[in-house]
This record gives structure tokens, C-alpha cells and sequence, in this order.
């Protein structure tokens, strides 16, 4: 039955020695390893050109940095979950999907300004184009306002490609904003662009893309002539000066215990299951895991 499967599975998923044993390679709960992560540095020149394009076109693209993670044992461990049927965003159990966006303090703190907020929303993606995947359909990561006087966004989003992203197996596309007619209009869900106007953005595995979320954006269809999945991760950050996206709000240097990470998860089946099918089982775990825990 669906229930006892579920009560079932749910309580397997809920020990970390599952995890540990599904990818003994990647650390869960390492506080040393957590606390002794190294920064991206920017430098001024570079930062005000980031902060112009994001006000400009709404997104910028930095090529591969040294990550000094895994990324390959995380992609295998994205494919793994996916293999098994578990759903992908369970890969934020895990301390290196955090140490990607802790890493990026110093890029994203002058976009949205000291004491900025991690918002709960992430999501990790396995796009296998030998299946007929597709990224997510056409949207504005908000509709309400986002955006300063100035253009200077109030929220953005990260997406880090964990392994290499190709016009064949889904890469990212965008409307930047300057050629965007309802960009930032009350009629944002209307959408006016010229075809001419659209911008694929492939990008090799450990790019760095970031973007506003009102700007218009998508993944694309992946085509059987590519064989190589597309492996991604993104989260969600605000500035501290405005009233939440969503709750609760984590400061950015922190992370979560196995218990809020689980919870996390499954608050994010949920919130995003308009995107993707969701089965009643999984549908019963997931709540069963927002629950689990206080977020």
C-alpha cells in the first residue's frame, strides 16, 4: 500500500546513516569542513561590472572557478538519486551543495547589500536529454516587485552547473531585461520580446550564473544528440530590508542540521511540485518531512 510504503521509506530517509551509505565520498554534518571554507574574493572593478549587468540585463556569467569541491562525486550522487527514483533536491543533505553557495558570500553581498538572507527555495536538476528532459518552462522567479528605483535587485537567484550545460542538454536561455518590453511592468505576465532577442547561455561545468527574479527565463529541451545529463543547483537570496519572500529566512553563512535540512527538502517537493509531477506517495513523504522538524 502507498501509506506503508511511504511511512516506510520516509523513515529510511530520515537517519543519516542512509545517506552516509548512499555517498560515503560527501560529508554530512562536517562542522570543521563547513566552517573552514574558503571564499571567492571580487575585486572592485570586476564587482561594479557584475552590479551593472544585473541592473542592465537583469543576469551575468562568470566562467569555471576553483571550487575546491567534489563537483564530480556530487554529480554522480545527483545521478544515483535519480536512479533510485529519489527525488534530486535530496542532495542538500549533503555539505557540499551548501559550501557552493557559501563560497559566493562576497560576489552576492554587494548585489543585495549586508546582512542579506538565504531564502528557503532550491532545487537541484537532472535534465537527461537521452529521455526527452526538459529545464523548467518559461517564468519570472517573482511576479511582485523586485527591483529598487535604481534596477538594483531585492532578490536574486544562483545556478551553478555541476557539470557542463549545452544548447543540446538544456542550458539556461534568457530575455535580458533591456530587451524585455514588460520587464518590470504591472503586465510582467505578458511577454512581448523579439525572438532575435533570446540568449542561450551554455555554460561549462562549474560556471557561476546569477540573475534578478524578474527577469524571464527557462531551461530548454535537451536533444537525444547530446548523451551527457545536465546537472545543476541553485537557492534563492533576498536583501534584509525588505519584508520575506518566503520563511524562514537562514543567514547565508549558516547551515542547517540534518533534521532542517530533511525538512527543507521536503518544503521544496512541495512548493515546486506545479513544476513536476508528484506522486501521492512522494507527495505523503514530503509533507511527512516538512513536518519533521522546525524550520
Amino acid at each position: 500500500m502507498a501509506t506503508t510504503a511511504g511511512v516506510s521509506r520516509s523513515d529510511e530517509w530520515s537517519t543519516p546513516t542512509f545517506w552516509r551509505e548512499l555517498a560515503p565520498a560527501l560529508r554530512i554534518e562536517d562542522i570543521d569542513f563547513l566552517s573552514s571554507l574558503q571564499l571567492f574574493s571580487v575585486d572592485d572593478p570586476t564587482r561594479e561590472r557584475l552590479q551593472g549587468l544585473m541592473r542592465k540585463e537583469g543576469y551575468f556569467q562568470l566562467p569555471p572557478v576553483g571550487w575546491n569541491l567534489p563537483l564530480e562525486e556530487m554529480v554522480a550522487l545527483v545521478a544515483k538519486l535519480d536512479a533510485q527514483g529519489i527525488p534530486v533536491p535530496f542532495a542538500f543533505l549533503y555539505d557540499e551543495f551548501w559550501a557552493l553557495f557559501i563560497k559566493l558570500h562576497q560576489v552576492i553581498e554587494p548585489i543585495l547589500g549586508p546582512g542579506y538572507m538565504r531564502m528557503p527555495d532550491f532545487w537541484v536538476w537532472f535534465v537527461d536529454p537521452r529521455r526527452d528532459d526538459s529545464g523548467w518552462k518559461p517564468h519570472r522567479d517573482k511576479t511582485q516587485p523586485t527591483l529598487r528605483a535604481d534596477g538594483s535587485p531585492t532578490s536574486l537567484t544562483v545556478w551553478l552547473p555541476l557539470s557542463d550545460a549545452t544548447t543540446l542538454n538544456g542550458c539556461m536561455y534568457m530575455v535580458p531585461a533591456d530587451r524585455d518590453p514588460t520587464y518590470n511592468t504591472p503586465e510582467n505576465g505578458q511577454w512581448q520580446f523579439a525572438h532575435q532577442d533570446i540568449r542561450a547561455l551554455p555554460a561549462e561545468a562549474g560556471s557561476i550564473l546569477m540573475w534578478n527574479q524578474a527577469v524571464l527565463h527557462w531551461g530548454s529541451h535537451g536533444s537525444p544528440r547530446e548523451t551527457r545529463p545536465r546537472v545543476s543547483a541553485a537557492f534563492e537570496f533576498q536583501s534584509a530590508d525588505v519584508p520575506p519572500y518566503n520563511s524562514p529566512l537562514m543567514a547565508p553563512n549558516t547551515v542547517p542540521g540534518f533534521a532542517g535540512r530533511l525538512a527543507l527538502v521536503g518544503k521544496q517537493i512541495l512548493q515546486y511540485q506545479h513544476m513536476y509531477p508528484l506522486a501521492p506517495e512522494m507527495r505523503e513523504i514530503a509533507t511527512r518531512l516538512k513536518d519533521s522538524a522546525t524550520l
